[in-house]
């Protein structure tokens, strides 16, 4: 009995921890779902003046990510930038990084499109972009996070898209909360850079997982029960092959009594 309780123990610590991988993918499911939901609001949105989504606190709402934004003013190109290693075309390319000073004054950091890695450290060229008064569509995106493994890049590079750190590297009031991914400029600048795809719709396999890890919780109590099940039948057939014991009357202990006696008088 003790080895059972033992046994049923171990299925609920199993199903305690199924229960949290489950909910932990319901998390990440509705997570996405925000995510997709908050794409097919503001994708394909009108395009809005700058300052209407970012003011002069310089904040961007998560709420207003990849909304279309208007920037009207002119490249800063002696400040350009490369960021390395991002996944385009299959290779490691890099996307063009050039701070743009809006009407208003403050620098907004314009994500160009990228171009495929040349034989060095650097691509074989980078199209200009175009001068002097621009307007310019892009989409507002988050900045990212440094890179924890801590690496660095070449001068005239960056590892991520860090805007506290780019701003470091930029004149001007640089806002630090939002940059953008170029849907058209016009005029166009010189040359050709690759474009960025739509994000993907799909949910991903988060939901599938959920009930998968709720579907083990269940299995481990039935495997528990099958084991408790199986102990008890072996035990029960152990128990019946086992010989009767033999049982003496009291009446033929009697008999060999009698016999001594007669046995004695002889």
């Amino acid at each position: 009995m003790g080895r059972w309780t033992v046994y049923v123990l171990i299925a609920i610590g199993f199903a305690i921890a199924c229960a949290f991988l489950s909910n932990w993918q319901f998390e990440r499911n509705e997570t996405r779902s925000e995510q997709i939901a908050l794409v097919e609001k503001n994708y394909d949105a009108d395009p809005v003046p700058l300052a209407d989504l970012i003011g002069d606190d310089g904040v961007l709402d998560p709420g207003d990510v990849w909304h279309p934004v208007v920037l009207n003013g002119e490249y800063i190109a002696d400040d350009q930038l490369l960021v390395r290693n991002r996944p385009h075309g299959g290779t490691s390319a890099f996307e063009v990084l050039v701070p743009f000073r809006d009407v208003d004054g403050r620098v907004f950091i314009v994500d160009r499109g990228w171009v495929p890695p040349g034989d060095g450290d650097s691509p074989d060229s980078v199209p200009a972009p175009p001068t002097g008064e621009v307007e310019v569509i892009v989409r507002l995106r988050p900045g990212e996070q440094l890179p924890a493994s801590g690496r660095g890049a070449p001068d005239g590079q960056v590892p991520t898209i860090n805007l506290p750190s780019i701003a470091e590297l930029v004149d001007g009031d640089v806002i630090t909360s939002a940059y953008g991914q170029i849907v058209s400029e016009t005029p166009p600048g010189d040359g050709t850079l690759g474009g960025f795809d739509s994000p993907t719709d799909d949910p991903g396999p988060h939901l599938s997982y959920a009930i998968q890890w709720i579907l083990f919780a269940l299995m481990g109590f039935v495997f528990i029960g099958y084991i408790i099940r199986t102990e008890i039948v072996k035990h029960r057939e152990e128990v019946e092959g086992m010989p009767a014991p033999v049982k003496t009357t009291r009446r033929r202990d009697k008999d060999a009594d009698v016999e001594d006696e007669l046995l004695d008088a002889r």
